[in-house]
């Protein structure tokens, strides 16, 4: 498990996005045991209370479950949660902007879902 830190948002933040990205990736799978909060505090250095505020907001999510004296555990349907957050967030942050965009530039419906097929066939290069 690798965490990287920045300063723009709390820490307790920033384990909870984390590890809901290893649950979207899979490195974490339903029915799965995370790490329990003494290791990350001890692994990453940090006070046990920041972890376990972190991973608290998961579980307030449903994506983590505690198991008393056992620890915590992925949920079923948390990665597809998680896919279905992505989805909406692409939605939102990159497709309403692309149609703004192309609604100024003046370029039509079809011609757009033509560009998008071509950057599908481009395959990005």
């Amino acid at each position: 498990m690798n965490f990287e830190f920045d300063q723009d948002s709390p820490l307790y933040q920033q384990i909870a996005n984390q590890l809901a990205e290893m649950i979207f990736t899979g490195v974490y799978q339903a029915g799965d045991q995370v790490p329990s909060t003494i290791q990350l505090s001890a692994s990453l250095n940090i006070n046990p209370a920041t972890v376990l505020k972190g991973m608290n907001q998961l579980v307030a999510l449903g994506l983590l479950e505690k198991r008393r004296g056992r620890g915590m555990f992925v949920t079923p349907g948390a990665q597809e949660q998680l896919a279905t957050k992505h989805r909406d967030d692409f939605y939102r942050n990159y497709v309403v902007a692309m149609v703004a965009e192309a609604k100024k530039l003046g370029i039509k419906e079809e011609h757009l879902q033509e560009l998008i097929k071509r950057g599908y066939q481009d395959d990005g290069q």
